[in-house]
């Protein structure tokens, strides 16, 4: 191991250190000093800025927002809460799984935010403990926007994968990471069932009860539904309904290449146009949609919550995939002959650290630039990197420090869902160490068997 190696190695350790203390785009500035030296003081030769990723998140966040701004979120929130709603007594299930298809749909973890209310309304009315489908409908946020065609996640990983030699594209992508969520999020909602005591033999809660504090659930049930209280628009509703057409046509172009245009460069035969392309071409054609449809104030956009994170994150991801891949770039024979052989001795260092990246910068996009790079330039397989990488995201939750969690406990009016004192104590740490576990072994295992 040469010295500049280890230098450069904390260059990059440090840039990402210091970009978790600062937050936000910070994470991207101080990926971009990192690049920085490395380039002037170390004399490495600048690597591949991620363009194609900052290209779909531009594109995917703009008509996003465009749809918020139009009240399409409104809409999709009205019809989870009725989902959520049609089976209370299961609701530690229901509750993630259609959390987790609408985050798929809208491409954001933002959309759960106004469905915790419905759920923890739903699960007291019922006596069920409040933080048994919160915590688990909080956690599948994080590993979600690794089945969603249109999270910045995805367009990080597609940009890595989808080029020779792995040629991996977003139809198999989605067949890997959608089973297997869908599995993690079944078997820790079982898991998290029998976790706690139950609502009616929880001393805190009934002493909660008894004073008045809160009002028993079986008065609860006498008033309106959470979902009544929700409202939409038919523009918000159209503007929703075109959104989603574009992820699904988006899947299709993904499914069947010949659907895309076919050129031919200089001296090849003609081939389709990537799925980078196809994404960013259709999300403006989905936003001009949405300006008919939706008719939206064009000028709040950017004040859509949405389009503020996904700002946020095009910052954050260009900065540290930048960093990573003039490092990579330059000690590629190095990583591939040493820590390659670490890698395939021992496969869950590499979800290990894509966990732990994770749970630092809280961002799932950064994660991905990070570490995957550094897993295929290994020589792990890409079906099991796509895989792990599914199942590791939800480190994001490892803190008690994201605004899903602390909405969820402020929402918990039995505070029955904890941030803990002590940073790993909180009512999240073990749904989310279930769900991590078993998605990465079932995701590492369809990637391994099938790709």
């Amino acid at each position: 191991m040469s010295v500049s190696f280890v230098l450069e190695a904390l260059v990059v350790l440090g840039a990402i250190v210091m970009g978790t203390r600062a937050g936000g785009v910070g994470v991207g500035l101080w990926g971009g000093l990192g690049t920085f030296v490395l380039v002037f003081v170390f004399r490495e030769p600048p690597g591949e800025p991620p363009a194609a990723a900052l290209a779909i998140i531009l594109a995917v966040v703009t008509s996003a927002a465009m749809m918020q701004a139009a009240g399409g979120i409104d809409w999709m929130v009205y019809v989870a809460a009725g989902v959520i709603e049609k089976r209370p007594k299961q609701i530690t299930l229901i509750a993630p799984l259609t959390a987790f298809l609408f985050s798929i749909g809208a491409g954001t973890s933002n959309i759960i935010y106004p469905l915790l209310p419905v759920i923890y309304d739903v699960s007291y009315k019922n006596h069920i403990r409040p933080a048994r489908p919160l915590t688990v409908t909080v956690v599948q946020s994080g590993m979600a926007l690794a089945a969603s065609p249109v999270s910045a996640a995805m367009a990080a990983m597609l940009t890595l994968t989808e080029v020779a030699p792995y040629n991996l594209g977003l139809t198999q992508i989605l067949a890997i990471t959608i089973p297997s969520c869908v599995i993690g999020i079944v078997v820790t909602s079982l898991v998290v069932n029998r976790m706690w005591k139950n609502l009616d033999d929880d001393p805190e809660v009934q002493a909660k009860i008894a004073s008045g504090e809160l009002v028993a659930p079986q008065q609860a049930v006498e008033g309106e539904s959470a979902s009544s209280r929700l409202t939409y628009t038919k523009e918000g509703r159209n503007s929703a309904l075109a959104f989603l057409a574009g992820v699904i046509l988006i899947v299709v172009f993904g499914l069947f290449p010949q659907l895309r245009p076919a050129f031919a460069a200089e001296g090849e035969a003609a081939v389709p146009i990537d799925m980078t392309t196809t994404i960013v071409m259709v999300m403006f054609v989905v936003g001009v949609a949405i300006l008919f449809l939706g008719r939206p104030e064009v000028k709040t956009v950017p004040d859509q919550s949405v389009f503020k994170a996904g700002m946020i994150s095009a910052i954050a991801l260009f900065g540290i995939a930048w960093l990573t891949a003039t490092f990579i770039s330059a000690h590629e024979d190095y990583i591939v002959s040493t820590i390659g052989g670490w890698v395939t001795s021992w496969q869950f260092i590499f979800a290990l650290a894509v966990f732990l990246v994770a749970a630092l910068t809280t961002s799932q996009s950064t994660a991905t630039r990070t570490i995957v790079p550094i897993g295929l330039a290994a020589g792990l397989p890409v079906g099991v990197v796509t895989g792990m990488w599914a199942g590791a995201l939800s480190g994001v939750y490892t803190l008690p420090a994201n605004g899903t969690q602390i909405a969820a406990a402020n929402f918990d009016l039995t505070g029955t869902t904890k941030l803990g004192t002590k940073l790993l104590d909180h009512s999240f740490f073990v749904p989310m160490l279930v769900m991590s576990v078993v998605t990465i072994a079932v995701g590492a295992l369809i990637g391994g068997v099938f790709f």
